[in-house]
């Protein structure tokens, strides 16, 4: 994903610069060169917005309902905690934030870990929640009500706030690539139209 954002980027920033080439054989190749450029990238980013805005069911998932039973809103945070071979790999996912008397459901990857981790904050670092959850039975979907504010465990809720704050810094680092991206496409998608239209 990464990796797609920072390639179109510099397509993106090429296909500028390919702006300026308007005559000779190698004109007709920088045209094409921007076309497709904006054309992948459209498409790109509609499939990427389409599939976030999906509902995230896995096959062969535990489907988690987190129900928030305080007087407050929270900001959730999910933590599937992962044992590969001999080492734990914990993977953080915003659940999103959920008013008093609602609920988020997740699906749950459980192929490598029975066991996971829900986070709350009241603001953006203020933990105001943390519970660890065991999973005897994948047959069986999981129901979290939160109706206290409650820490489990000092230690796991240290960790689990360390990957909320990484998850979230390269969340807020992907934010400002795909920025740029959208005002280079549209950049671009500018002066495609207005070289087409002047034609």
């Amino acid at each position: 994903m990464e990796f797609i954002i920072f390639v179109i980027f510099w397509a993106c920033v090429f296909s500028l610069v390919f702006y300026k080439v308007k005559s000779g054989k190698v004109a007709k190749w920088a045209k094409l060169f921007r076309i497709l450029t904006v054309v992948f990238s459209i498409s790109f980013f509609a499939y990427w917005f389409i599939k976030k805005s999906a509902v995230a069911f896995v096959d062969n998932s535990v489907g988690l309902q987190v129900v928030n039973k305080l007087p407050q809103t929270l900001d959730f945070y999910l933590i599937n905690v992962n044992k590969v071979q001999s080492n734990i790999i914990l993977e953080p996912k915003h659940i999103g934030k959920i008013r008093p008397e609602y609920y988020r459901i997740e699906y749950l990857k459980m192929d490598t870990s029975d066991e996971y981790w829900i986070v709350g904050y009241l603001g953006k670092k203020n933990l105001v929640y943390f519970s660890q959850h065991s999973v005897p039975n994948k047959n069986i979907d999981q129901i979290v009500e939160v109706q206290n504010y409650i820490n489990q465990s000092v230690k796991l809720s240290e960790a689990a706030k360390k990957q909320v704050d990484a998850y979230n810094y390269e969340n807020t680092k992907l934010g400002i690539w795909i920025s740029l991206d959208f005002l280079l496409l549209f950049l671009n998608l500018v002066l495609l139209l207005r070289k087409n239209k002047s034609h």
